[in-house]
């Protein structure tokens, strides 16, 4: 119970990989961020098993400082393009940025505070269970499964909030505070994991 309230909380706050998701939601159907969403719980997948097989204490010291900068810059580069998007909300145009598997997969892959949520559920929570051989993986693919849910119920709310968005202005201004808000998660990650230290915690 203990690892599904705490992963549940996790996944499910306000982070880039469920922003993106908000934000696409307000001009498209939830269902055709299916790809990215299945990418987003295909990487949590990844990394409990990268975790499993490489052990906490490798990635913690060598991995994470380079998970933190490859993902910061890739948050960067998705916040410019959303910053610089044209909108035109009477118009069927595609997202500002394209939300498909491969970016759900990356993002979530290259987020350093993914692997931070599953270190100590592989290093502690799964051991003080007595979760262990094929159980490990049964368990992190129900985890799995519900990080596809985040950015699928974050996209559901941009898709309600999105009928409430009647013309180009307001959608900009939306795309624009969005991107600003990934630009400050960018600058929070690399305080964190090359200033502040605390990855090494």
């Amino acid at each position: 119970m203990e690892i599904a309230i705490y992963t549940f909380c996790v996944m499910y706050s306000p982070g880039p990989v469920n922003l993106l998701a908000f934000n696409a939601g307000l001009r498209v159907h939830p269902w055709r961020l299916a790809g990215y969403c299945v990418g987003v719980g295909t990487a949590m997948f990844s990394v409990f098993l990268v975790l499993g097989y490489l052990g906490a204490a490798v990635v913690r010291s060598a991995l994470l400082p380079y998970f933190a900068a490859a993902g910061s810059a890739y948050i960067l580069y998705l916040a410019y393009h959303l910053f610089a998007a044209r909108t035109d909300w009477h118009q069927q145009t595609p997202a500002p940025t394209r939300m498909r598997f491969h970016q759900g997969y990356l993002l979530q892959l290259l987020n350093p505070k993914g692997w931070v949520l599953v270190l100590p559920v592989t290093t502690v929570m799964f051991p003080a269970a007595g979760l262990s051989g094929y159980q490990i993986p049964v368990c992190a693919l129900l985890i799995s499964l519900g990080a596809i849910g985040a950015p699928g119920s974050y996209a559901v709310l941009g898709r309600m909030a999105g009928r409430r968005i009647g013309n180009a202005r307001t959608s900009a201004f939306v795309n624009k505070a969005m991107a600003l808000v990934l630009v400050a998660v960018a600058v929070s990650i690399v305080y964190d994991f090359f200033i502040a230290g605390t990855h090494a915690a």
